[in-house]
């Protein structure tokens, strides 16, 4: 699925939602987007909206385009001298804190457009390795990677250095009076709901039958009203089928609980939520949910549990409605009905005196399709999303956590950098993120994690998937002063 940047003065969050994928580094095609597109990035800074923070998300779709292409080169690679030619760590460090200090443009100013470092070295200075196929190019032929490569340094929010141990999150926890919370599907593949990517488990590895060119085709809009059916295949997979809630639900709803709770930007479908008690009023369903659901045709909603009985079975649950109005329509004589377009609305009849075969004309018309109220790939979020995180939130949360989810949709993945950079952010996950910046990353399984941190934190946290006597090794991260490791003993 192609992304495009939102124009200047316009919003990515008023953007439909979009995946985020790698493309090919090595293809004509992208060079030449490239050269056309970011080399702008780097000589001229964009104007900026109220939707837009000084971390210029604007630019984020671009540069994640490119971040599983790219073979990206860690600090203690740049610290230990591995890579022929790169800057050392503390270049690297002084590059990027000059950058956020001046702005792009200033930077390419003082640094390519002077001649003072080399745009193929400067690059590792933001962790991009250069690529096998540029070597023996000249150095220009660097700069449409060095744009990206400074785009998403600047968008990349700086951690905040006085955030790093464990007790430090702790800490957060215990003092922070409005807290963000923004979940993924992470906090409920305990519970046997699969997430989407990971690489044998995930909802996407498992749908080669479909025959889709992309897994993701799944949940397009477009692939759901040209047939229903490919969506209706798999909804019963992430569809919740018992009233009940993981650990990491039960922490949110305890945030609640202790008054701590600002927002919960959920990204997750299967309103589970709910279950754990967390009140509505604290609750963003950034992706929709399957709470309710709509007929494409007529409109009419229903409640979720009304069309779970045909999605559990895999068949493709039709508008009731619709069809109590094509049953009344049946009794009509056979002159009094009018003919129905394809989209299930009345066409308009044909006026006196002119030739009228209503019997031949007469289309039996055939009932719409409940949708679930979710987000599909190519729809807008709701309004809610952008009004409360840019009008509400952004003015009053004191820290951000971050569980179970990679960042990897937009534009929901762009929260993490529009709100205030000063507020401290926590990440709680298996595996870290590496294109946004987090002063505290917790790695692990997420109702571990969250249930340690109740733990130390003093607070009384029972849920019947955590053992009372249950015992949690922590380690430290080789090369990671603030990345933290969680596993229960004997696991």
């Amino acid at each position: 699925m192609d992304l495009a940047p939102a124009p200047n003065g316009e919003s990515s969050l008023k953007n439909p939602v979009v995946e985020v994928e790698a493309v090919d580094m090595a293809s004509a095609e992208v060079e030449e987007s490239l050269a056309t597109e970011n080399t702008v990035a780097i000589e001229a800074e964009g104007s900026q909206s109220e939707y837009e923070t000084d971390s210029d998300d604007s630019d984020w779709d671009d540069q994640s385009l490119f971040e599983d292409a790219l073979q990206v080169i860690r600090d203690d690679q740049l610290r230990d001298g591995v890579v022929p030619g790169a800057c050392t760590l503390d270049e690297a460090i002084a590059f990027r804190n000059r950058l956020h200090e001046i702005g792009k443009a200033a930077f390419v100013e003082e640094t390519i457009a002077r001649d003072t470092v080399t745009a193929k070295k400067l690059c590792t200075a933001f962790g991009i390795m250069p690529p096998g196929f540029l070597e023996g190019a000249p150095d220009q032929a660097y700069h449409p990677l060095l744009a990206i490569a400074i785009s998403r340094e600047f968008s990349r929010r700086p951690k905040l250095p006085q955030y790093n141990s464990i007790d430090d999150a702790v800490k957060l926890l215990q003092q922070s009076k409005n807290i963000v919370v923004l979940t993924g599907a992470g906090i409920s593949t305990s519970l046997g709901i699969p997430d989407f990517r990971s690489k044998d488990t995930g909802l996407y590895s498992q749908l080669e039958h479909l025959g889709l060119s992309d897994p993701q085709e799944v949940f397009d809009i477009h692939v759901f009203r040209e047939d229903p059916s490919v969506f209706f295949s798999i909804a019963k997979d992430i569809l919740p089928t018992e009233n009940k809630y993981s650990p990491t639900h039960g922490f949110i709803r305890l945030l609640q609980d202790k008054g701590k709770l600002l927002t919960n930007y959920t990204q997750n479908i299967d309103n589970i939520e709910a279950n754990a008690g967390v009140v509505s009023e604290k609750i963003v369903q950034c992706h929709g949910s399957f709470a309710t659901a709509t007929c494409v045709k007529c409109q009419h909603k229903v409640q979720g549990d009304d069309i779970f009985g045909d999605i559990k079975k895999g068949v493709v649950p039709q508008c009731l409605s619709c069809q109590e109005r094509i049953a009344q329509d049946a009794l009509k004589p056979q002159g009094m009905k009018r003919k129905r377009s394809t989209n299930g609305t009345h066409r308009g009849r044909k006026s006196d005196g002119e030739d009228s075969s209503e019997d031949e004309d007469y289309e039996i018309p055939t009932p719409g399709v409940m949708k679930p109220d979710i987000t599909f790939f190519g729809e807008d979020l709701p309004d809610e999303f952008g009004r409360r995180l840019l009008h509400h939130d952004r003015d009053l949360v004191d820290l951000v956590i971050v569980i179970g989810t990679s960042l990897k949709v937009a534009p929901v993945a762009e929260v993490p950098g529009i709100l205030p950079r000063q507020v401290p952010q926590i990440y709680i996950s298996r595996t870290p993120v590496s294109h946004t910046s987090f002063d505290i990353d917790l790695l692990g399984d997420c109702d571990v994690v969250v249930s340690e941190l109740c733990r130390r934190a003093g607070w009384e946290f029972k849920h019947e998937m955590i053992p009372p006597d249950e015992k949690v090794d922590i380690t430290a991260v080789e090369g990671y002063e603030s990345r933290h490791m969680f596993k229960v003993v004997g696991a």
